[in-house]
């Protein structure tokens, strides 16, 4: 076939990654899940390191992570997944190990564990997938939640003096000599879709090169949580997220 007849729209066909099982997803329509959880498929497979990689997934809504990506996974308890990705990292080096979280997992129950993994320098890859609610449970106030954002445990909307101020976990973590890539990313367009992809690509390598800790954060829509379609969940994250939570690289040693 030459060249030209490849590159012909009808011969580029867009295809789920091979780790991607049949399983339906539970997520919601519109949630941010489903594309991180393909470009996690991706970069593993394309790095060779599908037999290699074990993920680490706690409570939230992608405590059923292991039913759509075919790889090894640990099931942790609420917010203790760094602790389990490190041990699993020091007793099986040669593996490639991530935790998959959410910011009420990893930023609320599972501080501690998440500060003093990444304080250490452990050789893992933490995915922080922010979107400021308890999706889960019911769209309960998170650490990361806005202030004068409305949930079902602050009906009125945040406020410093009763709630503090959203926590930028992240901001926290590039502070740590043990991480060496901290970044923020999305998933709401084809072009964010692709920078994300790279940053995933970046962390995994460092993790394998023995680098110390890296965290991906996700700035997501919860469009159920926010009580919005998912058009109207995007342009909102836009608009209020991506001011407080900025795009872009904290940290890249």
């Amino acid at each position: 076939m030459d060249t030209k007849d490849i590159i012909k729209p009808e011969n580029l066909v867009y295809a789920k990654p091979a780790l991607m099982n049949d399983n339906p997803m539970h997520y919601c329509p519109g949630c941010s899940h489903g594309v991180i959880h393909k470009l996690a498929a991706e970069v593993i497979e394309e790095m060779g390191m599908e037999e290699k990689t074990i993920g680490v997934a706690p409570v939230g809504c992608a405590v059923f992570a292991y039913n759509y990506i075919d790889i090894d996974w640990q099931e942790a308890a609420h917010g203790r997944a760094p602790a389990i990705a490190t041990a699993i990292k020091r007793l099986m080096p040669d593996k490639m190990v991530f935790t998959y979280q959410g910011d009420g997992d990893l930023a609320a129950i599972g501080t501690a564990e998440t500060i003093h993994a990444c304080n250490r320098g452990e050789n893992i890859v933490i995915i922080f997938v922010n979107n400021a609610i308890y999706g889960m449970t019911g769209g309960q106030m998170a650490p990361t939640t806005l202030q004068g954002m409305k949930t079902a445990t602050c009906p009125h909307g945040r406020t410093p003096e009763l709630n503090g101020y959203p926590l930028k976990i992240s901001n926290l973590l590039e502070r740590l000599e043990g991480t060496c890539y901290v970044t923020r990313q999305s998933v709401h367009t084809a072009a964010a879709v692709k920078k994300a992809k790279k940053a995933l690509r970046k962390a995994f390598e460092n993790s394998m090169a023995g680098k110390g800790a890296s965290v991906v954060e996700f700035v997501s829509t919860c469009a159920s949580g926010w009580k919005m379609t998912p058009d109207q969940a995007n342009k909102w994250m836009v608009e209020n997220m991506f001011p407080e939570y900025p795009l872009g690289d904290l940290k890249d040693v």
